[in-house]
């Protein structure tokens, strides 16, 4: 199925690894350019190197998207190299779990800034660009914590005002033939979520509590972002596509 996406140009934050590289990844063999930036510039390197040794088109421009100047460099730099941007994928984020009564304040700013603020400031800078080309496609990865995680409570309210940035982005730009959805992820593979200590724990319930009995991978989350991308999805707007094994609560 040919997604439409050939020579489109689509930025991914928060590709240096994990769900944004594998996003990355699949937009750049449907044919996209991609441009990959994530605030850790070696690993955005080291994952440029691999992306171009697989004969794939992207650059990779770290930057700080909580930084609205950053985020403004970012987006002329694009620009400047492909001529336009037509897809933005917000994927840059993180967690920083305590119960409430123990999470501080740097925890809640830290995540809020990353996730949303951060979102919002690469939309700013991305819609006047879409909206000269008549044509845009804006995924934000929220995740299935937008419903509430205990020990979540920066995340889960994060992920939930994603959910509202894209209803009321897709009510403001669907005149000018621009998508804006959200693609909500259950449990997934990733290299930071093996890292974590209680990582065999976390993985046994997630399986125990998701229908289809298995964890998600990162090409689960980059294979739908694709889809909403494409022009196979042209009429799908401020919705949110949960990508979770079917597992809600």
């Amino acid at each position: 199925m040919d997604l439409g996406l050939k020579d489109k140009v689509a930025i991914v934050t928060g590709s240096g690894r994990g769900l944004g590289a594998a996003t990355a990844r699949c937009l750049a063999r449907e044919g996209a350019r991609v441009v990959l930036t994530d605030i850790e510039p070696n690993q955005l390197e080291i994952t440029k190197g691999q992306f171009l040794e697989q004969g794939l088109e992207v650059i990779a421009l770290r930057a700080d998207i909580t930084k609205k100047q950053e985020v403004d460099d970012l987006v002329a730099a694009t620009v400047e190299k492909f001529g336009g941007v037509h897809i933005l994928v917000n994927n840059a984020g993180f967690p920083r779990d305590r119960v409430a009564t123990k999470m501080t304040e740097e925890d809640w700013d830290l995540v809020i800034e990353v996730i949303l603020k951060g979102s919002f400031l690469a939309c700013k800078a991305v819609l006047p660009h879409m909206i000269e080309h008549k044509w845009g496609r804006i995924i934000n990865i929220s995740s299935r914590a937008y419903f509430g995680n205990p020990g979540q409570a920066n995340y889960s309210a994060a992920k939930a005002g994603l959910l509202g940035l894209t209803r009321a982005l897709s009510l403001e730009d669907g005149k000018h033939n621009i998508t804006v959805n959200a693609v909500a992820p259950g449990f997934m593979e990733t290299e930071a979520i093996k890292m974590l200590s209680y990582y065999e724990k976390i993985r046994e319930l997630a399986i125990k509590n998701t229908p289809m009995a298995r964890t998600g991978l990162p090409d689960d989350i980059a294979d739908a972002v694709a889809f909403l991308a494409s022009e196979r999805a042209s009429f799908i707007t401020g919705e949110t596509l949960h990508v979770t094994g079917g597992r809600y609560g």
